[in-house]
Formats: structure tokens, C-alpha cells, sequence
């Protein structure tokens, strides 16, 4: 008995020894998945982060384009700048640009007792062709605009063309130019507050593209890639909202304090009236804005305030300096939608004045220097326009004189059907200047004094006022869902005020321009941008 008693507790201890051993190897409870959620909250595409109760959208495009007629992929072949050729019109220019884009942007938004708290980026990541520039040796040498550039600013690294360059990290080749980060938008928003880089409140919703592609529209504000900005917008209901805002002014906002003790007659056949002597920052700009939205469409008032603040009259404090000149500008914008000629066709126009505040009608990536050069009928080697539109000009002892603007532009866009539709765009630019600046560069009668009219013999007319007029046509077709192909042509007209022939007594400051007799001339350009782009 003993015997079978101590078998069976054996067997139970063995037994017991074994499904101890079988339960170690059991695996632990897994803890549970978290799956990504969609958030309904703010609409399509937004999904929760795992874990929290924000949620975030990423989107962006992705684009493929060649500017036909210019050096840049944003500008109408107006000037000649230091990474190109593009308004001198010789061999150096480029008959086409090609630029490849993405686009990143994400955009989180959490729920919260003060109303939704939002943050917002957007980056892009370019690659674009450059062009060769004359070093102007005897062999004709030429260099890579990238090349060149290091080499005239030590340190320096290539820049990509893309958009206005500002808040971009350049270059990943100092060798072959094209490579570069741009950041465009990077703000917070929360409780009725803007923080960062966002569109001014000064633009139309539609900022410098009321029915267009191409970049260098005239005639009103667009700070498309973002202003860094701290902006209070009030929400009235009914589409009723209001805001006021404080800009960066060193970005965007600078089109030029001259003194023109510094201009050279042969200088100002580039665009160059004077030496700028942009001080330091003292104030933002100062926006303003009211927009009604409604199914109708939209109106909106814009108003800003610009510091002109100087640096010195010469090269140091001892020399004094004009007091600071505050500038302002004002703008209307129309947006009518539901007409007549079809499903989703609409018209967008917009107006604008400046006083001592040019970038609001001139804006970044038009420009408001232009140096253009063509051919001509006279029998004189070619001809040259050139112009420039400032915020304020002075000499040493004055104070500075504000340069007066207007402007308008608008487009037309007809939907053919649900894959095709065709926009018509113009815009309109003029710039005037005070006494002044007329008496200092082109002398009390209007020509044989001054710099300019002293400066070159056969100036008949000088008159540093001009205008800008610009029409364009764009096509877009949209094959299957966010897949468009588009041709924008563009032409672009520079009304200069002077007349007569101007013979430069050495070579001129333009890529491979010789000395010799050139008329004073109106001038155009045509710029063709085709594109393929995904968004996504």
C-alpha cells in the first residue's frame, strides 16, 4: 500500500513538475493594437496620431515644368540679375528653364476648450536648370551661374530658382546650380491667433493668381511661399471676418530706399537709380484686412502701414541720415462665382494704390527693376528699356521722397466641361515718381541735365515714370482625379518714358553688351510655361 501511495504522489509531483514547466513557455498577453483611426473632425484625409487626440493630414504635389523664353521658372525674361542673362537677349540667355518640384506639407489639429489648436507646414524640395554668364574676359569665358556666384561671394552656395528664395537653404552642388529646400509655410493658429509663416493678410485668397500659372503678375500683393506675421482675425459669423496683423518687412516688403547721389548714367541703364541704403528693422508692417465670404463670392478691403528706415548718407554715423518716411498701401478685391457661362466659372479682379510701400503692387516675384534689351530699326546697334520702382529716393542732406503706384489685375476662368478649362489674365502696373527724383535724374527740363539727361547726349526725353501691362492665356486639362497638364503663355510689356539714343562710353554692366549707340525703347517679352503636376 505504501508502495502504490508513493507511485501515485510521484506521478502527481512529475505531472505537477511538467505543467510548470509547459506553462513557463506560454506566451505573455500582447497588449492591445493600436490602429490608426480616421478623424472625421476636419475633414477628408485626416487620420488620429496613435495615442493621442490630434489629428494630422499630409498632402502635397508633385511637379514637372520648362519655361520657355526666360532663365528663370517664375520670371517673363524682365531684367538682368547677377545669376543670368535674361534681359539681355544675346547668346548668354537662356531659350528655356526646366524645374522639377515636390511639395510636403502637414497639417495636425487638436480639439481643445479654446477651440481647435492648428499647426501647419509646408516645404518644398526643387531642382532647376541654371545658365551660363559672361565673365567678361577677352576669350569670352563663360561660367556656371552657380559657379559664379561662389566665386564672387566667398562662402556662398548654390541657389536654387525657385519661387522668391526667401527662408530657402541653398544648394546641394556648388558645381551644377539647382538643388535647394525652400520652406514656404510654418505657422500655429489657435484661440483666433496666426504665429509664423503664413500668407499675408493683405493678399486676396487667390494671392498673385487669379486664374494664372505664370509668377511675375503685377498689380496687387502676393506673398505666395508665406511672410512670417503675428495676426489676430476676428470671426463675426454670416462669412463676415477681420483681421490685424504684423508683418516681416525684411522678406518681401523691401523694394528700395535709393540715394541717388550714388547714380551713374550708364548704372541706370541696368535699373540702378542710386545706392540702396536699407537700414535696420524698427517696425513690422503694420495689415489690416475685412473679407465677406459668401455663395455669391467675395469682397475684401486691405490697408498697410511700411517704415521706410534708412541708414546713413554715408559710411558712418557722422554722416547723418534722412528721418524714417512711413508708406501705406490699400487694396480691393472682388471674387464672383455661379455665372452665367457655366458651372464653376469665375471672375477675380483686384486693385491696388501705394504711397512709399511699392512690394504691395510690385510684388517679390514680379520685381520692380527691369533691364531689357532688343533690336531695333535706326541703324543703331539695338535698343535698351530700363526701369525701377522703389519705395522712397533721396540725396545726401534730404529726406526721402516716397514713389507712388497703382495697379490691377484679374482673370476670367471658363470650365469647358469637368476635364478642360481656359482662364484669360491680365494686369496693369504704373509707378510715378516725385520732383525730386525727376529733377535729380533727369534735370529741371526733363532731359540735358540730371544724371541721365547730362550723362548721355542724345537723350531726347527723360522721365523716370513707367508702366507695366501684362496678358496671358492658360489652358488646364485634368485627365483623371488631381492630375493636371497646363500651357500658360504670357506676354508682358514695359512702357518706359525715355527717348533718344544712349551711347555708353565703356562695356555696360550686361552680360557681353559692347559700347555703342542704343535707342530708348519700349520692350516685351513672351513667356510660355508648360506643366505636369500630381497632388496628392
Amino acid at each position: 500500500m505504501k508502495l502504490v501511495k508513493s507511485l501515485l504522489l510521484g506521478s502527481a509531483a512529475g505531472l505537477i513538475a511538467v505543467g510548470g514547466a509547459q506553462a513557463a513557455d506560454l506566451p505573455v498577453k500582447a497588449k492591445a493594437v493600436e490602429y490608426v483611426k480616421i478623424c472625421s473632425l476636419y475633414g477628408a484625409g485626416f487620420y488620429y496620431i496613435p495615442g493621442t487626440d490630434t489629428c494630422i493630414k499630409l498632402g502635397g504635389y508633385l511637379r514637372a515644368e520648362v519655361a520657355l523664353g526666360t532663365n528663370s521658372d517664375f520670371g517673363g525674361g524682365l531684367n538682368v540679375s547677377s545669376q543670368g542673362a535674361n534681359g539681355a537677349r544675346n547668346r548668354l540667355t537662356n531659350y528655356y528653364t526646366m524645374r522639377a518640384r515636390e511639395d510636403l506639407n502637414i497639417d495636425t489639429r487638436t480639439a481643445t476648450e479654446y477651440g481647435v489648436v492648428r499647426t501647419f507646414f509646408d516645404g518644398v524640395f526643387s531642382w532647376t536648370s541654371g545658365n551660363y554668364v559672361g565673365t567678361g574676359s577677352a576669350t569670352g569665358t563663360t561660367a556656371y551661374s552657380g559657379t559664379l556666384a561662389a566665386a564672387t561671394n566667398p562662402g556662398a552656395t548654390t541657389t536654387g530658382l525657385f519661387g522668391s528664395g526667401s527662408g530657402s537653404v541653398n544648394g546641394t552642388d556648388s558645381n551644377t546650380s539647382g538643388g535647394s529646400l525652400g520652406v514656404y509655410y510654418a505657422f500655429i493658429q489657435f484661440a483666433g491667433f496666426t504665429m509664423g509663416k503664413a500668407v499675408s493678410q493683405f493678399d486676396a485668397p487667390w494671392t498673385n493668381y487669379p486664374g494664372n500659372n505664370f509668377d511675375s503678375l503685377v498689380g496687387g500683393s502676393g506673398t505666395v511661399t508665406g511672410v512670417n506675421q503675428f495676426t489676430y482675425t476676428a470671426d463675426f459669423g454670416q462669412g463676415v471676418t477681420a483681421s490685424f496683423s504684423a508683418e516681416d518687412v525684411s522678406s518681401y516688403y523691401q523694394a528700395g530706399n535709393l540715394n541717388m547721389t550714388g547714380a551713374s548714367a550708364s548704372g541706370m541703364l541696368s535699373g540702378a537709380y542710386g545706392s540702396n541704403a536699407i537700414g535696420g528693422t524698427r517696425s513690422p508692417n503694420l495689415v489690416g484686412m475685412v473679407r465677406v465670404d459668401q455663395a455669391w463670392g467675395l469682397f475684401q478691403a486691405s490697408v498697410a502701414a511700411h517704415d521706410n528706415h534708412v541708414g546713413y548718407y554715408g559710411a558712418s554715423e557722422a554722416t547723418g541720415h534722412p528721418d524714417d518716411k512711413w508708406g501705406w498701401a490699400v487694396q480691393l478685391a472682388l471674387s464672383i462665382k455661379n455665372i452665367p457661362t457655366g458651372a464653376g466659372d469665375v471672375i477675380n479682379i483686384s486693385g491696388v494704390y501705394t504711397d512709399g510701400a511699392t512690394r504691395y503692387n510690385f510684388q517679390n516675384l514680379a520685381g520692380s527693376t527691369y533691364s531689357m534689351w532688343g533690336t531695333t530699326s535706326t541703324g543703331n546697334y539695338g535698343s535698351v528699356g530700363f526701369a525701377t520702382a522703389p519705395d522712397t529716393v533721396y540725396v545726401t542732406g534730404s529726406q526721402q521722397e516716397t514713389v507712388k503706384t497703382w495697379g490691377f489685375r484679374g482673370a476670367y476662368t471658363h470650365n469647358w466641361d469637368p476635364y478642360w478649362n481656359t482662364a484669360i489674365y491680365g494686369a496693369y502696373a504704373q509707378a510715378q515718381y516725385g520732383t525730386l527724383a525727376k529733377t535729380t535724374l533727369c534735370g529741371a527740363g526733363g532731359a540735358g541735365g540730371g544724371v541721365f539727361g547730362a550723362g548721355f547726349a542724345g537723350v531726347t526725353s527723360c522721365n523716370p515714370d513707367f508702366a507695366i501691362g501684362q496678358v496671358g492665356l492658360i489652358t488646364r486639362w485634368t485627365p483623371v482625379k488631381n492630375l493636371t497638364f497646363s500651357a500658360d503663355v504670357a506676354w508682358t510689356h514695359l512702357d518706359q518714358k525715355y527717348a533718344g539714343s544712349v551711347t555708353p562710353a565703356a562695356t555696360i554692366a550686361v552680360p557681353a553688351k559692347p559700347a555703342a549707340t542704343y535707342d530708348l525703347k519700349d520692350q516685351d517679352s513672351v513667356v510660355l510655361l508648360l506643366r505636369a503636376q500630381r497632388n496628392w
